[in-house]
C-alpha cells in the first residue's frame, strides 16, 4: 500500500458519480479545459457524453502510487500535483497541472502503474474520462490523440526542467518558479498554500520556505499571512524566477497552436 502525504487533508479516496451528476457541476464545462477546448467541434460532441463531471477536493489523491490509472482526468478549475513520497515521509513535486492539461497520461502510454501519486494541491473539477474509451479515438488517429501526445511532451519537459531546477538553484528562486507557476493555473494572484505544503513540494525544510518567503514579502514582491499569498508584483517576482518557469510556459503556450 502506498504511502500517502501527510501534510494534505484526507478526504474520501474515490466517488461513485458514474451517472454523470452532481451538484455544482452547471458552473463547470468540458471545454474549460484547454485540451477538450482545442478538439473541433464534432469531436468534441463525440467524446462528450462519456465525460463524467467529478470534484476535486484538497488532499484527494486522483491516483496513488503504484495504482494502474484507469481514468483520464480533464481539470477544469483547481491544480493537481504529481509527488514522489518516500518510506520515511519526504516528498518532492515534479510536476503540476491545471485547465491546461489532464492527468493520467500513463492510461494511454501503456504504462500499468506509476512509483508516484496525483494529489489536488488547490480544489478544483475535472471531467473524467474512463482510458478504455480512449481506444477507438487512438485508432481513428484523430485530433484527440494529438493533443494528449502534444499534452505528454509539454509534461515530460516540465518533469525534467523541474529536476534540473531543483538541483542547481536556489530556493528563493524554486520558490518563485513554483508560486508562478501555481498562479499560471489560478484565476487570482492569491494562493492558499501552508508553508508546510510548500515545503513538502518543493522537498526542503520548511524553515527554508519561511526564510525565502520572508525575503520576497520584504522586497514587496509579496505578503504571506496564515497560510494565504498574495502575490503583489508579478513582473519583479518573475524576474526574480530562474529560467526554469520561462522554459516550461513556454511548453505549455506551445498546446495553443492550432492542430
Amino acid at each position: 500500500m502506498s504511502a500517502r502525504p501527510s501534510f494534505l487533508p484526507n478526504p474520501e479516496r474515490r466517488f461513485a458519480f458514474r451517472d454523470g451528476k452532481h451538484a455544482g457541476s452547471a458552473q463547470y464545462t468540458p471545454r474549460q479545459n484547454r485540451l477538450l477546448a482545442a478538439l473541433p467541434l464534432k469531436d468534441y460532441e463525440r467524446l462528450l457524453p462519456d465525460l463524467e463531471p467529478v470534484p476535486l477536493p484538497l488532499g484527494w489523491t486522483i491516483h496513488g502510487a503504484g495504482e494502474q490509472e484507469t481514468d483520464l482526468y480533464f481539470l477544469t478549475a483547481g491544480i493537481a500535483s504529481r509527488v514522489y513520497v518516500m518510506q520515511n515521509g519526504a516528498s518532492a513535486e515534479f510536476a503540476v497541472t491545471g485547465n491546461e492539461g489532464v492527468v493520467g497520461v500513463a492510461s494511454f502510454l501503456g504504462g500499468e502503474s506509476t512509483p508516484s501519486q496525483a494529489v489536488v494541491l488547490s480544489a478544483g473539477y475535472a471531467f473524467r474520462l474512463e482510458a478504455d474509451l480512449l481506444r477507438s479515438e487512438f485508432e481513428y488517429g484523430g485530433p484527440l490523440l494529438h493533443l494528449l501526445l502534444r499534452h505528454t511532451h509539454a509534461l515530460i519537459a516540465q518533469t525534467g526542467q523541474i529536476a534540473v531546477c531543483n538541483r542547481h538553484h536556489s530556493l528563493e528562486q524554486q520558490l518563485c518558479r513554483w508560486i508562478l507557476s501555481c498562479l499560471d493555473r489560478l484565476p487570482s494572484n492569491e494562493l492558499a498554500m501552508t508553508q508546510e505544503l510548500i515545503a513538502a513540494m518543493l522537498g526542503v525544510r520548511r524553515e527554508g520556505v519561511t526564510e525565502a518567503a520572508g525575503k520576497l514579502q520584504s522586497a514587496g514582491l509579496i505578503h504571506y499571512h496564515r497560510g494565504q499569498i498574495a502575490v503583489l508584483d508579478r513582473p519583479r517576482l518573475q524576474a526574480r524566477a530562474c529560467v526554469c518557469y520561462t522554459v516550461v510556459k513556454r511548453q505549455y503556450d506551445s498546446l495553443r497552436r492550432p492542430l
